[in-house]
């Protein structure tokens, strides 16, 4: 989050945990990754799942940067992607490999819950 931002919404979570859980999220993110890449030849659209997992990736990687540069509807807009295409990844793997797609669900939650903190950001600066 913009750290020397003078606002700060009071549902936003002290800076020191965020290190931990994105730790843990993107540890999450891996194994979904390598079981879904290990059982892909069983996965229908596998290859349209590895897109949109490997995409999404892009973009949250990119979101810091965009979001301390005070761009917050793009950054907004970010986040709706990362959600839309990991739920749709989750969706698609569900079949073969649930417990790879029920693993990214802390992730949806938690980009969802920065994407509420994101919003709060754009309408104060609006």
């Amino acid at each position: 989050m913009t750290f020397d931002s003078e606002y700060e919404p009071f549902f936003q979570p002290p800076g020191w945990i965020i290190g931990p859980i994105w730790a843990i999220l993107y540890t999450t993110l891996i194994i979904s990754f390598f079981t879904t890449f290990n059982l892909r030849n069983k996965i229908n659209k596998s290859n349209t799942a590895i897109w949109l997992f490997v995409v999404q990736l892009i973009v949250n990687l990119a979101w810091p940067r965009v979001f301390n540069s005070e761009e917050y509807l793009i950054s907004l807009i970010m986040i709706v992607i990362m959600v839309i295409f990991t739920s749709m990844y989750a969706y698609i793997v569900y079949e073969v490999n649930k417990k790879g797609s029920l693993i990214v669900l802390p992730y949806i939650l938690w980009v969802s819950f920065a994407g509420m903190i994101n919003a709060t950001y754009y309408l104060h600066a609006g």
